[in-house]
């Protein structure tokens, strides 16, 4: 019922288009070749020149809007390659487990980046065509991005947890801590250590480390330095972490980074999963601001479509009990009795909902009713509705938000480690044959 967070796919996605647009401008990758080659085997797949040399492209196109320092030609061909390799491992094993996006989702998820843009879907489907892109490479490329987030959604849900207390004393370091309300904008370069390396594989990985912060204190850009030797997913893109509470960070690197001035490299730091080196480009105050929103408290009955029910079975459906609750009928025992969401046995009551909380077409027709009123019937992705209000209120949510901004934090932390190992554990599985050498 509740609308699925999809932010990190829509910050990539609004940018797809003007990342394209700049890549085609810049000429600063050499144009596929006339004949195209297999650059990598990863088990049953291969990966061509040609999707290298359009991945690059687009990563080039990324760096540039960001204003990241761009890598030479050869570190970022081997960055993106790995990355390409990482991104067939997990739709291939998507694929195995069973995961996939279907159809009406898609279509759902596009009409949200085009109401990003403050495009109508005509409206958007026009720029993609003016600007030479393919709307069914686009939808791929949602489709696979979509599946990919599932995928780390998926392995975070099962072993990620944050506990009350966790956010009780991330809130209070916060408030004690001089530092507490600061935001950092980082370059990080990271050399993982997996779980099951030997300690001379992971003195290997320790002088790998070194010779890095050896290339950065001669002068290096740090960008080129993290597209040749980081491990992590955003190395190709200059190794950039965007503005985040210190907090966020962990307790040791926190009081590694505070004594930074913008521009200090740290030394090599060594963590459960492996070897950093940080570099601090900015710092700033993060604004403690009181959140006041407008709540509703509305109950629903809801008839999904499905195998089984049809579009028209589920209309007919749906304005059939319409028609007992204009007779008067309660609204509570007829949800009890028909609504097919989990929140039927408490007679379809929501709770108080906040702005974003439901899908945009639920949220738009519930905003357009008086309280008691009974909605026609309402169509989302979900199915029929019909929507009752009963009360609105103006919510001062700021520590409700303060608490969900600490519980977000911790678990974007935890998040990390586990996606950083459950990838290794994916890539260790796979065959990779690697042939760009000889594509030269």
């Amino acid at each position: 019922m509740h609308n699925r967070n999809y932010s990190c796919i829509f910050l990539l996605l609004i940018a797809f288009i003007s990342v394209h647009v700049i890549a085609q401008e810049l000429e600063l990758v050499p144009a596929a070749k006339p004949i195209d080659h297999i650059v990598a085997v990863v088990n049953e797949d291969v990966i061509t020149r040609q999707e290298l040399d359009e991945a690059i492209k687009m990563a080039v196109g990324r760096m540039q809007l960001q204003g990241a320092q761009i890598p030479d030609q050869h570190a970022l061909e081997n960055q993106v390659l790995e990355s390409i390799i990482t991104k067939h491992i997990q739709l291939q094993h998507a694929k195995e487990v069973g995961l996939s996006v279907g159809e009406s989702e898609l279509d759902e998820t596009i009409l949200r980046i085009a109401e990003e843009n403050r495009l109508s879907l005509p409206e958007f489907y026009a720029v993609l065509e003016k600007d030479g892109i393919s709307y069914n490479k686009f939808r791929d490329e949602i489709r696979e991005e979509m599946i990919m987030a599932r995928m780390k959604e998926r392995e975070i849900k099962n072993q990620v947890n944050v506990t009350e207390g966790e956010v009780d004393n991330f809130l209070h370091t916060k408030e004690t801590s001089a530092e507490g309300n600061d935001e950092y904008r980082l370059a990080h370069i990271l050399i993982l250590v997996p779980e099951n390396m030997n300690s001379a594989q992971i003195q290997q990985r320790a002088e790998r480390a070194d010779m890095a912060l050896k290339k950065l204190n001669e002068g290096v850009e740090f960008a080129q330095v993290a597209a040749e030797f980081s491990d992590a997913a955003d190395a190709k893109y200059g190794g950039i972490i965007e503005w985040r509470p210190i907090t966020q960070m962990g307790p040791a690197f926190a009081e590694l980074l505070t004594p930074l001035q913008p521009g200090d490299l740290t030394q090599v730091v060594h963590s459960p999963n492996g070897f950093h080196i940080f570099k601090l480009l900015g710092r700033r105050a993060q604004e403690v601001q009181t959140v006041i929103i407008d709540q509703t408290h509305a109950r629903h009955v809801l008839i999904k479509i499905n195998e089984l029910t049809s579009e028209n079975d589920a209309k007919q459906k749906i304005l059939q009990i319409k028609e007992r609750l204009d007779k008067g009928e309660d609204f509570a025992e007829v949800a009890k009795l028909y609504s097919e969401d989990t929140s039927a046995s408490s007679g379809g009551d929501l709770g108080w909902l906040s702005p974003g909380d439901t899908v945009p077409d639920f949220e738009r027709a519930m905003n357009a009713l008086l309280p008691g009123q009974v909605s026609d019937p309402v169509r989302s992705q979900f199915g029929w509705h019909l929507i009752q209000v009963l009360e609105r209120r103006t919510q001062d949510i700021s520590l409700n938000r303060r608490r969900q901004e600490a519980r977000q934090a911790i678990r974007n932390r935890k998040a990390d480690v586990v996606v950083q190992e459950w990838l290794r554990q994916l890539r260790d599985q796979a065959y990779v044959e690697y042939r760009l050498d000889n594509d030269h």
